[in-house]
């Protein structure tokens, strides 16, 4: 089975402008470890599956990512360079959402990529 995820956190690391933004390495699997730390990016897959055969054996799967971003202000900047990345490591946006956390005070964009992978 194919895994993104570390490629995927890889790429968000590297890119330094990304990393600024974030005041840090900020980007974690799933949950951050520290709730309290704004602006944050985290991420998990949504969905894997086989999506091309040859002679009835899977070649190539499809993967769909959801990226959210986390913060207490504004999230253009943010939502703007993981895209570029994403973009860059062969994902294509499928949809967003913004939306604001009433119960911690946070807004939040869900961005969600998919891409297709052979192996």
């Amino acid at each position: 089975m194919i895994n993104l995820k570390e490629s995927i956190k890889s790429a968000l690391i590297g890119d330094s402008e990304l990393v600024n933004l974030l005041g840090g390495e900020r980007v974690y699997q799933i949950r951050a470890p520290n709730a309290t730390e704004f602006p944050r990016i985290t991420f998990f897959e949504l969905t894997s599956f086989n999506s091309d055969y040859a002679d009835d054996v899977p070649i190539a799967s499809q993967f769909e990512f959801q990226i959210d971003i986390w913060t207490k202000g504004s999230f253009s900047a943010i939502a703007a360079a993981v895209d570029r990345v994403m973009q860059s490591i062969g994902f294509r946006l499928i949809g967003t959402a913004e939306l604001y956390e009433d119960d911690v005070q946070v807004y939040h964009k869900a961005l969600r990529y998919r891409t297709k992978a052979e192996g």
